[in-house]
């Protein structure tokens, strides 16, 4: 726990960095400014022969095919929380399972609402996210005042919310299927499914496999980053040799016997002891969260600040929309359904966690950010969805203010959260009595 909680911590600082230097970048004048979009358009073109594997722009690179491996590992997180950690246990889960519910349905009806009957609409998916880095790390700032279970109930409601911004991003924002293709990346899954039952562990064939799963997926229509989430979620939680004790470890470490052999077996044992999905989040996490996140973020965050773009971004619903979906709806959302779980009994609160927590908690949930801004690209991807996120004309320009919203709703959610906690902390100390001299 201590360790996650540093990673993200750590992450959240560098996503901030990135996300200023794209800012930076794209405001620099003439020439320079430009130079980021020019860069980001540069082509990719990943072939073998006449096989075009990957053909689109840099950006596209990095949303469809780097961030498919940021999804694997949420996928995998969601799998060990599901099977062995805290949303294996429905007492424990139903709290933050709950909050997260309303903290995604009023955000994306406060969004809706506000938007409906203008293009801006398909974006109502945007507010709907919470990004743990950032979230994380404003609970870092606040120290030993926020109660750990409290950080518990975040980090499960951010996994939830992730389960959802998938099956969002799967079910309404792919426009066009190529069921062939679809086809083959179920097959495939289902491959994947039948190979962990029968216990078939080499790592390699499982690497070409998921690479041709994502390739179909790619193919098919249905964004590519759900492939990740499909094979995180096929990834064995528990161990192989849960309840097998070892054998001749004693001996080869006091050097008694030394057998390659021997030695061999038992590191397998070792190694099979911990569970697919702990090992693999382990491998690829800080890949993911120190290396791909900010890249993301540099090749996302980069949007025009000029007093043009303020004043549009000002007037516009859809910045209004994701503004108040993550600020209001979010706090609101994740505190009221938490009480109306409390008060009818299908979720207590964690020992330690005041009312007035779960409200700074919702707020600190409003920080959307990652996935927010990896939703506004494909809500308003030229054509709606699909191969490829580059963004022209009016898409653009709706993406645009989505992505302000977005920046200053995290803002405000991260300077909101961080006054309700240290108000919530306070009240929740005791009171010393002072002596009467």
């Amino acid at each position: 726990m201590v360790r996650f909680l540093a990673q993200e911590t750590t992450s959240g600082v560098l996503l901030l960095i990135a996300t200023a230097a794209a800012l930076v970048w794209a405001n620099l004048p003439g020439e320079l400014g430009e130079s980021y979009h020019r860069f980001w358009e540069m082509h990719v073109d990943i072939a073998i022969g006449d096989w075009h594997i990957f053909d689109e722009s840099l950006e596209a690179f990095v949303n469809d095919a780097l961030m498919a491996l940021f999804f694997f590992v949420v996928g995998m997180e969601i799998k060990s929380e599901l099977m062995t950690g805290d949303l294996a246990d429905p007492r424990v889960a139903a709290l933050p399972a709950i909050g997260a519910l309303g903290g995604m349905l009023l955000p994306a009806a406060i969004y809706a609402a506000l938007t409906v009957g203008t293009d801006g609409f398909d974006g109502w998916g945007v507010p709907m996210a919470t990004d743990i880095a950032f979230a994380v790390g404003v609970l870092a700032l606040l120290g030993p005042s926020v109660p750990q279970r409290l950080k518990l109930f975040l980090l499960t409601l951010a996994i939830v919310d992730d389960i959802g911004a998938i099956l969002v991003i799967a079910v309404f924002y792919t426009t066009s299927i190529e069921l062939v293709w679809l086809a083959v990346a179920i097959g495939l899954v289902a491959l994947v499914g039948l190979m962990t039952k029968y216990r078939i562990w080499y790592t390699p064939v499982y690497a070409v496999i998921g690479f041709i799963v994502w390739y179909a997926t790619f193919r098919s229509g249905v964004h590519a980053t759900i492939a990740g989430v499909a094979l995180g979620l096929m990834a064995p939680a528990r161990p192989l040799l849960e309840d097998r004790a070892f054998e001749n470890v004693e001996d080869i470490l006091s050097g008694d016997r030394v057998d390659p052999t021997m030695i061999m077996d038992a590191n397998w044992k070792m190694k099979e002891k911990i569970g697919v999905t702990t090992r693999l989040t382990q491998l690829l996490s800080p890949w993911t969260s120190f290396i791909i996140i900010p890249i993301f973020a540099l090749a996302n965050a980069g949007i025009p600040l000029s007093g043009e773009a303020l004043g549009n971004a000002a007037s516009s619903r859809v910045t209004l929309g994701v503004v108040l979906g993550l600020v209001v709806g979010k706090t609101v959302g994740v505190s009221l359904f938490s009480f109306l779980a409390v008060r009818f009994n299908l979720a207590s609160l964690p020992r330690g966690v005041t009312f007035a927590h779960i409200v700074g908690g919702g707020a600190v949930a409003g920080i959307g950010f990652t996935v927010a801004l990896f939703i506004a690209r494909l809500a308003f991807a030229e054509g709606g969805g699909g191969e490829g996120d580059g963004v022209e004309g009016a898409t653009a320009g709706l993406a645009e203010e989505a992505i302000m919203g977005v920046l200053v709703a995290s803002l405000l959610a991260t300077l909101l959260g961080f006054v309700l906690l240290r108000l919530a902390g306070a009240r929740s100390r005791p009171r010393v009595s002072q002596p009467v001299g």
